[in-house]
Parts: C-alpha cells; sequence; structure tokens
C-alpha cells in the first residue's frame, strides 16, 4: 500500500468499516467481507474502526471497547488480512500507543483545531487523516494540515470532506470545498455516510439519511481521490450510527457506479490540465 499515493490511475482509495468496534468476531467478518468487494475491483482498501467513539449524543450511547482490547483488534485485523488498518485518536496521549496497532491515524472532525492532537499525531510518523470540522471553511482546514506537517519526521496528511453545519439537525456538502481542499496538496476524501447524520435527530442518538448516501458518493466520484463509508451487514441493528451506514448487501454495486464515474472524470482531468 502507498500511503503517498494511495490511488491509482484506474481506482480511488477506500475507508471502510463499522463506525465502532462491535466485537472481535465482527471486526472480522467485516473486513474479510470488504477486502474481498475492494480487491475483485482493484480498489486499494483501508479497514476502519474506531476503539472510542468519544463524541456521543447521550452518556448511554456505546462508545466502544476498551482501548487495550480494540488496539489487539485492530492489529490482528492487521495481521491476519494483510491490509492497512485506520482509527480515530482523540488525545494526545493515545497516539504513540494507537500508532503502534494501526496504519493511519484519523483527527475526528470536532478535534481538527486541537493543536496538541494535531502535532502528537504527526510526530508518529504514520499518515494523518484530517476530517473537517462541521463548523471550519474549507480553506481553513490548511492551517490544521500545516500543523501536523511542521514536525519533522511527520507522514503524509489526507483531508476528508463531511459535510458542514446548516442550523440544527443536517449537514450540507459543498462541492466548492474540494478545490480548497486540494489546495492543501492532500488527497481529498469523501465521507459518505457521515455527510448524510442528523445530528440528535433521534432525541437521544443521532439520525442520518441512508438514502441520500449513493446520490453524495456518486457526485463526489467526479472531484475526490478517496472514500471513507461506514459499512454494517444490519444497519438497524448497528451499535452505532447504524442510520447512516451503508448495509453490506447493497455496497458493492455502489462501488461499481462510483468506479465507472471516477474513471471518466479523471481521464477527463488528466486530458484539460485547466480542470
Amino acid at each position: 500500500m502507498d500511503f503517498i499515493r494511495p490511488f491509482t490511475e484506474r481506482s480511488f482509495f477506500l475507508i471502510a468499516g463499522p463506525c465502532v468496534i462491535e466485537s472481535r468476531e465482527h471486526s472480522h467478518f467485516l473486513a474479510a467481507q470488504l477486502q474481498d468487494l475492494a480487491e475483485a475491483r482493484g480498489i486499494p482498501f483501508i479497514f476502519k474502526a474506531s476503539f472510542d467513539k468519544a463524541n456521543r449524543t447521550s452518556l448511554k450511547s456505546y462508545r466502544g471497547s476498551a482501548m487495550a482490547e480494540g488496539l489487539d483488534i485492530l492489529s490482528e485485523v492487521r495481521s491476519r488480512f494483510g491490509i492497512p488498518v485506520l482509527t480515530d485518536v482523540h488525545e494526545s496521549a493515545q497516539c504513540g500507543p494507537v500508532a503502534e496497532a494501526v496504519d493511519v491515524l484519523q483527527i475526528p472532525a470536532f478535534l481538527c483545531r486541537q493543536t496538541d492532537l494535531l502535532l502528537a499525531a504527526g510526530a508518529t510518523g504514520c499518515p494523518v487523516n484530517i476530517k473537517k470540522g462541521q463548523f471550519l471553511a474549507p480553506w481553513d482546514l490548511a492551517h490544521a494540515v500545516e500543523k501536523v506537517r511542521s514536525v519533522p519526521g511527520a507522514g503524509p496528511v489526507w483531508v476528508t470532506e463531511r459535510g458542514s453545519s446548516f442550523g440544527y439537525g443536517n449537514l450540507v456538502v459543498d462541492f466548492q470545498s474540494f478545490p480548497h481542499l486540494r489546495r492543501t496538496g492532500c488527497p481529498v476524501i469523501f465521507d459518505a455516510t457521515h455527510s448524510v447524520q442528523k445530528p440528535g435527530a433521534l432525541g437521544s442518538a443521532t439520525g442520518g439519511a441512508r438514502e441520500m448516501i449513493p446520490t453524495l458518493a456518486r457526485a463526489a466520484a467526479t472531484v475526490a481521490d478517496g472514500f471513507f463509508f461506514e459499512v454494517h451487514e444490519n444497519p438497524a441493528r448497528a451499535l452505532s450510527d447504524g442510520p447512516n451506514a451503508v448495509p453490506l448487501d447493497q455496497f458493492g454495486a455502489l462501488l461499481d457506479q462510483l468506479l465507472e464515474i471516477w474513471r471518466v472524470s479523471r481521464a477527463a482531468a488528466l486530458a484539460d490540465p485547466a480542470s
């Protein structure tokens, strides 16, 4: 896996998995299923799952496994399936131990301005994926990128669009943000599942408009270098973010659509340097 240029001339790259670790067996099951879907299509694949979802609507919401158990599961997925793994970090002290178990550190959207966290992530030398905060203008994410890059030995930095806050209970994706994000010099990822979240829509939990995921993803296939999807075999029973997870049995067909659009768009962009 080439983390500096993680996509190819024929494919975007894919970050996918459950929102949160539900069990060792479930992580292995989804990793195997998603690896098969990606390999059959020649898509570079990174498995993602969070060992802790610290930003929950309710105190009673499921957060995940303990950090030690979660990292053991993620490390096992990496070694058993031979695939790179990504997970979130929420505190500076987590970065070192997490970097020993996974390949990519992800900065959650709400923490994208936290200087100490960004510096600590950069100091690991791992690739760092920064999610753009819902409150942040796309051009302002360049400051977060620069914080990571300022650390000697820092690895590649990626940036992710995941929608912007619009009043209450909805997010809106402004596709003008993609060229602004690309000016950072980082690969630009589209998080198609968190972009359809409806924060707090279920009272004590976040809702989502799952039916809108394919529409937004197809639009982003014209401009994104990679995709981030939360996927679950039964979203109604997912322990976190089920309302905005892609059903596993529908995911392959969606990937086929996105590849076709991405290849046509990428060929057009290469033919027209001004685009």
